[in-house]
């Protein structure tokens, strides 16, 4: 259950006011205390936790960028692929490729 509501939150654009809200805070107190708590913003922490899940489905269960970005909330094929290779530092086919020889995974 906690699974499927985390892959869930991750599709999800939740915005700050809506969080701060649940947590009883103003929107800048729920920032700043987000920050310390994790060292980023919510919104580059939502974006890490979809990179890093889309990264796993296609290595782990050989979905492809396109499928992947779809399923962690992304619209834009593009604008995924930009970001995920900013962030791993190679464009998504690459990089996993490159996991799969390094671990031997799906040879």
């Amino acid at each position: 259950m906690a699974k499927s509501r985390l892959s869930r939150g991750i599709q999800m654009v939740t915005g700050r006011a809506n969080l701060a809200r649940l947590v009883h805070m103003s929107v800048s107190s729920f920032n700043v205390h987000f920050k310390s708590a994790t060292s980023m913003s919510p919104p580059r922490y939502q974006k890490v936790l979809r990179l890093q899940e889309a990264r796993r489905l296609m290595l782990s269960t050989m979905t492809d960028s396109g499928t992947a970005s779809q399923r962690v909330g992304y619209l834009s094929a593009s604008q995924f692929s930009r970001e995920y290779s900013r962030f791993f530092g190679s464009a998504p086919t690459k990089d996993i490729a490159r996991l799969r020889q390094e671990t031997g995974a799906w040879m």
